[in-house]
């Protein structure tokens, strides 16, 4: 595999329903046809470990891309953020002889033993989004990488604070490659800044309830924080209405990453000071794309999708991709 090997794209997306129910016993987590089924000459299975806002972008942006092969049936898996049944759902596969295969892993445990199993089937699999130790077993990857995202949204950060500050840096689900690289992109730019401190550091498993609760709990404790480094725009909005309910949000600085429509809004209403763009609809259309060449018997490399800081100046500009 080629971790760095970059391919640009301009991809529009339309949301399509999932109506077609599958038949077949999918451990009680949701699976949905493309409905290509009738005239599909080969199968495509997709697993996603759940639905979240950034990730319901991606499946549609891959629900869509479905659409320019109609040779393909893609029959698309909702794992509901289970390890369990995201392998239940790839052996289903398996058991069903798909082509290929796109993942999006629930965690970086059950991932390798899916990617193994697999490959003993001898059938492509494609990861998408989340990288892990032993992803290069997989066919390809897509994704974007995650350090990138952390180092521009601190630098982002450090340049509003005028590089002095007290930073409070508000983690996702502990162990997960996202959690693990956004951070370390943010404490590496925070070592260049000897006036900032990192005063707190906590998980809110990207959760915008668990941010707010997270966030209520910092406040509390009385501690002055000047700026809140979010790995993700869930738990910053979370920040934000923690922030706002004690009257403090004017004098914080709040930071999300994924660039997501609600983070967008927020951001036009003047409540989020940073994010950072992940394309989810590239990485969705271009996942597939790497499946049906895989499927086809194509050789296929790794996808690289930047990422894109954001700011009040070029919100608009980004709200604008998902209008499209």
């Amino acid at each position: 595999m080629n971790m760095f090997k970059k391919l640009g794209f301009s991809v529009g997306m339309s949301v399509v329903l999932l109506l077609a129910a599958c038949g077949e016993e999918n451990s009680g987590a949701e699976e949905a046809d493309s409905g290509n089924g009738g005239d599909a000459e080969k199968t495509i299975g997709v697993s996603i470990s759940n639905l979240d806002e950034f990730l319901t972008y991606m499946q549609e942006a891959m629900i869509a891309e479905g659409e320019s092969h109609p040779d393909f049936e893609f029959v698309f898996s909702d794992a509901q953020n289970e390890g369990a049944t995201q392998l239940d759902q790839v052996e289903n596969f398996i058991s069903r002889d798909v082509d290929a295969i796109v993942l999006h892993p629930v965690d970086t445990v059950s991932a390798v033993d899916i990617v193994d199993r697999a490959n003993d089937a001898g059938i492509p699999i494609v990861v998408a989004n989340r990288t892990f130790e032993g992803i290069e077993a997989a066919t390809a990857f897509v994704g974007s990488e995650s350090i990138v995202s952390g180092t521009l949204q601190m630098e982002a950060v450090a340049e509003l604070l005028d590089g002095e500050g007290n930073v409070a840096i508000m983690e996702g689900e502990l162990g997960h490659e996202a959690q693990i690289m956004r951070t370390q992109g943010n404490l590496d730019i925070i070592k260049e800044y000897p006036g900032i401190e990192v005063v707190y550091q906590g998980t809110a498993i990207f959760s915008r309830s668990e941010g707010m609760q997270l966030m209520e709990n910092w406040l509390n404790s009385g501690e002055e924080i000047d700026a809140v480094v979010a790995n993700n725009d869930e738990m910053a909005i979370g920040a934000i209405m923690a922030l706002e309910a004690e009257g403090k949000l004017d004098d914080v600085i709040v930071a999300g990453i994924d660039a997501t429509p609600a983070a967008l809004e927020y951001m036009q209403d003047g409540l989020l000071d940073v994010t950072v763009y992940q394309d989810a609809i590239g990485q969705g259309a271009n996942s597939i794309k790497a499946a049906v060449s895989a499927a086809n018997g194509e050789e296929v490399d790794d996808i690289l999708v930047p990422y894109e800081l954001v700011t009040p100046e070029n919100v608009d500009e980004y709200m604008d991709k998902y209008d499209q």
